[in-house]
Order: structure tokens, then C-alpha cells, then sequence
């Protein structure tokens, strides 16, 4: 479980930088709580919001882990951005229950 909380620490970091650059418009608003943004896929992005459980799965660490070593800490969408397909992250969403 400590090995797994450093991520979610970065991931809210993450997302803490990029409500907090400009004004917050109704898309940062609309993210109820104990949930996060995240855009997928490989050409254009798409945004889901999903429950922030989900960083504790070891599925989706492994999605957090390549989005390190494509974007770093950098993201281009200002928020937490996975590079796979947009078909593969609904599936895997949603066999954990997650969309």
C-alpha cells in the first residue's frame, strides 16, 4: 500500500498545477468529489472522469507509469494524460468498474 501512495501523491500534484494556472472554468468545476480527469488517447485526447480508487488498481499503474516515460511531469493537457486508446482505456474502465 506505501509503494502505491507516492503515485496518487504525484497524480493530485498533477492535477493541483493545472486547476491552479489560470481561472477555473466550468470544465474543472464539473468533477464531483473523490474523482479526477484524465484524457486518453493516442491522436485526440478524450476526457473521462474517473473515481481517483481506480490509481490504487495495479492496471492502472501501469498506465501511470507510461504516461511517465512519454510525458514526465509535463502533461500537454494540463492534466493527467494516458497514452493508450480510448477503446482500451474504456475497457479496462470499465472491467474495474470504474465507467
Amino acid at each position: 500500500m506505501a509503494i502505491l501512495m507516492p503515485r496518487i501523491t504525484q497524480a493530485k500534484q498533477i492535477l493541483k498545477r493545472s486547476f491552479s494556472n489560470g481561472s477555473r472554468t466550468t470544465k474543472s468545476m464539473d468533477i464531483p468529489k473523490g474523482c479526477l480527469a484524465v484524457y486518453v488517447g493516442e491522436q485526440e485526447k478524450k476526457r473521462f472522469v474517473v473515481p481517483v480508487w481506480l490509481l490504487m488498481k495495479p492496471i492502472f499503474q501501469q498506465l501511470l507509469d507510461q504516461a511517465e516515460e512519454e510525458f514526465g511531469y509535463s502533461h500537454p493537457m494540463g492534466g493527467l494524460t494516458i497514452p493508450c486508446s480510448e477503446c482500451t482505456f474504456t475497457d479496462l474502465a470499465s472491467r474495474l468498474g470504474a465507467l
